[in-house]
């Protein structure tokens, strides 16, 4: 079993026991999870295991006889109220985070974000809040975009509740340029790349087993999104932080992502050294202090914008392909400034 498999159950466990007052039995827990979560089979031990392994994470976790016999339920550890406590400090990084995160404002993400800020309000010290704050008037964050989520919160909610429960939704979905089509996904999870959500499914329709099955689908282009009474089975050899990690933006690759190498003038090396393009690139320096950098991608665009923002200092030089779209690019782009007169500062 995968580990983010049993995370899920153990979540849904959580979510199960939270419903009931008094508890459930180990077969009641079993066939709620059978349900919620889609699976074909499930054994009494399984549940058991996951109960266990909840109680040795330090979750209140009680079981205790009854008249329908041992039932399992959350300990007062877990309903009471928990006093929450942060340093000026903390409050500080946290308070930066969440600025960040500003663009999943109106998401149940956010609605959790919210909740715990209120929280610490409430309970912390007035001197802490006045050294935040002061401290906050010469500590700015940049660069997140005014963009909100709002408007798609039900979406959302829909489609993480199909992550949870494993269940096919059916999606209206909108490309930029295109006119909307009807798809049938199976979302494995969500993902935040700047500023932007994107959720990472397969598409049904694709054979399993295709490089091409698992796509990216971006929030902003789903028109609507609806759970269907029907489930799916994550593959078991699927890895989240693999697959995203292969390459250097949010495309899906349709295959493996492919090495592409550039050179970047020295004038140029320090800004690529300093802003990393991917953890694992590698930079080949030359002794006039120009470097090649090799990075993983799995698509020309991803590679393209950036070597277009550091103008003639930098060069792609494979893949070949690659080598040709910047070609076709620099050309067009070249034949819009024809009729701009040479500026004598330039000879």
């Amino acid at each position: 079993m995968a580990r983010n498999e049993q995370l899920i159950r153990q979540h849904k466990v959580l979510q199960i026991l939270e419903r009931y007052r008094f508890g459930r039995t180990l077969d009641e827990i079993r066939r709620e999870l059978v349900e919620e979560l889609g699976l074909t089979s499930l054994h009494q031990r399984t549940v058991r295991r996951d109960l266990e392994a909840l109680q040795a994470a330090g979750i209140d976790v009680d079981d205790e006889d009854s008249a329908r016999g041992k039932v399992w339920k959350l300990g007062p550890g877990v309903r009471g109220a928990h006093k929450v406590t942060a340093s000026a400090t903390e409050l500080i990084a946290l308070s930066l985070s969440r600025d960040l995160l500003y663009p999943l404002a109106g998401t149940p993400f956010w609605l959790g974000i919210e909740s715990f800020w209120s929280k610490l309000r409430d309970q912390l010290p007035d001197a802490v809040w006045d050294h935040y704050e002061a401290y906050r008037e010469v500590l700015f964050v940049r660069g997140t975009p005014a963009k909100s989520y709002k408007q798609q919160h039900g979406t959302l909610q829909t489609l993480h509740r199909c992550i949870q429960e494993h269940r096919v939704a059916e999606i209206e979905y909108q490309p930029i340029g295109k006119d909307p089509r009807r798809r049938r996904i199976e979302p494995y999870a969500v993902v935040f790349y700047q500023s932007s959500l994107y959720i990472l499914a397969a598409a049904s329709e694709i054979a399993a087993g295709r490089p091409d099955r698992i796509r990216h689908w971006k929030l902003d282009r789903f028109l609507r999104a609806t759970a269907l009474d029907e489930w799916f089975k994550r593959p078991a050899d699927f890895d989240l932080e693999k697959h995203l990690g292969q390459s250097l933006g949010i495309f899906a690759a349709a295959g493996k992502a492919r090495d592409f190498r550039i050179y970047v003038s020295a004038r140029a090396a320090p800004w690529v050294i300093e802003d990393p393009w991917h953890p694992d690139q590698q930079i080949e320096r030359a002794a006039d202090g120009s470097v090649v950098l090799t990075v993983k991608a799995a698509h020309e665009l991803e590679i393209i914008p950036r070597v277009l923002s550091l103008g003639n200092e930098a060069e792609v030089l494979s893949p070949a392909s690659c080598r040709r779209a910047m070609a076709r690019m620099i050309r067009a782009a070249a034949g819009r400034y024809a009729d701009v007169p040479p500026d004598p500062a330039d000879s």
